[in-house]
């Protein structure tokens, strides 16, 4: 019984499709279609249903991983192999003021309670303006010299002797659970990082009402596997449990990025082929910015990284990543020619009717796999014209009323939508405006990253095939 408790166990992505049951399944993101065996085809099924795996089942569901298409999870019972022995913390700290130092003792003492046993708290104060006080059961190193977060996480990790390794921001809150919650992911050796959802803290006003439901910060309660392109091409280093070994092995964040910096490394992580997870089930609260301004810079902040990463991982900071047959549809649907862009949406079924043509029920089956294509390549395109294409979409807006249009259902119909899903304690004329300002302040940071590198990657659209075959 024990051997059964400990053995891993698997859940299937919502993506997850296997029509009529047969030998193609359709999962992952991107998404990706795989044609089993006999012997693949029964694993299939005792995943669907969550059952104990077969011997030798290791060759599928490494696949199957590695594609996002399933999860690891645990069951109540399982042993867990690591402890908060295992695990130094390491807290960056440029410390502006006497919130910023309330906070730091917050997050310490909070740190202590929770984790009397953990190795050590590392706080790096990173040549702050304000002092930091004596921390009982933290140790701080300090830096002569700001160089970001990045060369801070850097600079603490020399001081870390354990097998993992704790980066956690002052203005995040742990939940009693979400240390542990994290290491049980680590039980398989090839994972070097779990991340956890970072929700917005709860405070009063029209912008924390906003950031509740759309907070960058905040993935969504979907956990998956972390790699560029995908459903969760990134997750905030606010709060990251690593592999110390891994850290290592890609030689820690990249200091010449003031932004961007924890992206970078995520990506060099996956690349490295350790593997990095999002788990939502285990949640850290981080406060939302407070002022207009201070939100408005945080965007353009964000912004001003894409055309560096653009340029150290080519292609991976496309604003639109769609079939080129999507991208027709909806251009001619946006230049008054909704006919022609039907027919090219029912050229999408043909052409995927073709390669599926071994696939039970191919013509149904394409025209689901259609549909749902374009509806996301829709509000992708829209995403990217209210966000990072909105200088030339404004211009283009003051010459044409057709292009006014384009521009407004962009804003409105997308914000709309997610008013309605999100439900947020916020008039949906607020949240419109409010997500207006979010997409624009960092559409402005990328114009900027963009004069500044000189890269314009992060402005060209991805024009991909889709689904790819995983054989």
């Amino acid at each position: 019984m024990t051997d059964l408790i400990n053995q891993p166990h698997f859940i299937v992505d919502p993506s997850w499709r296997r029509p009529v049951r047969g030998l193609m399944v359709f999962a992952g993101s991107p998404l990706k279609m795989f044609t089993l065996s006999e012997d693949g085809r029964h694993i299939a099924e005792l995943l669907e249903i969550g059952l104990p795996l077969p011997a030798g089942h290791e060759t599928l569901t490494n696949r199957l991983l590695d594609a996002g298409a399933i999860h690891p999870t645990h069951i109540v019972g399982s042993e867990q192999p690591f402890t908060l022995a295992d695990v130094s913390i390491v807290i960056p700290a440029h410390v502006r003021n006497s919130k910023d130092a309330r906070l730091l003792d917050a997050l310490v003492g909070t740190l202590t309670n929770l984790t009397p046993t953990a190795a050590t708290i590392i706080v790096v104060n990173d040549a702050s303006p304000h002092a930091i006080s004596n921390l009982d059961g933290a140790r701080v190193v300090s830096l002569d010299q700001n160089k970001g977060p990045g060369a801070a996480r850097n600079y603490g990790l020399q001081f870390v002797t354990t097998p993992f390794v704790a980066f956690i921001d002052v203005d995040v809150t742990l939940e009693n659970n979400t240390l542990i919650e994290l290491l049980s992911y680590f039980t398989d050796e090839r994972v070097g990082l779990v991340a956890p959802r970072i929700v917005s803290a709860t405070t009063e006003g029209a912008l924390a009402a906003y950031e509740a439901v759309r907070s960058p910060l905040d993935l969504g309660p979907l956990e998956g596997r972390i790699r560029k392109g995908t459903r969760i091409s990134y997750t905030p280093s606010a709060m990251w449990l690593c592999r110390t070994e891994a850290m290592h092995h890609i030689g820690g964040f990249d200091e010449t990025l003031q932004v961007g910096e924890d992206v970078d490394a995520l990506w060099r992580m996956d690349a490295a082929g350790w593997r990095c997870r999002y788990q939502p089930t285990a949640v850290c609260t981080h406060l939302p910015r407070s002022t207009v301004s201070d939100f408005v810079a945080q965007r353009i902040g964000y912004g001003t990284s894409a055309a560096a990463l653009a340029q150290r991982h080519k292609g991976a900071l496309a604003p639109v990543r769609v079939s080129g047959y999507s991208a027709g549809m909806w251009a001619l649907i946006a230049l008054g020619y909704p006919i022609f862009g039907a027919l090219v949406g029912a050229g999408t079924i043909a052409a995927l009717a073709r390669k599926l043509r071994d696939v039970p029920h191919a013509v149904e089956e394409s025209a689901r796999l259609a549909g749902l294509g374009n509806l996301h390549a829709g509000r992708t395109i829209a995403s990217a014209i209210t966000r990072v294409w909105w200088p030339i979409a404004v211009v283009l807006a003051l010459f044409s009323k057709r292009m006014r249009w384009v521009l407004i259902t962009a804003a409105v119909v997308p914000s709309m939508y997610e008013w309605w899903k999100g439900r947020p304690k916020l008039d949906p004329i607020r949240f419109t405006a409010l997500r207006v300002l979010d997409d624009a302040a960092y559409g402005v940071g990328v114009w900027k990253g963009v004069a500044r590198e000189q890269n314009f990657d992060a402005l060209k659209p991805d024009l991909t095939s889709w689904p790819k075959n995983a054989n």
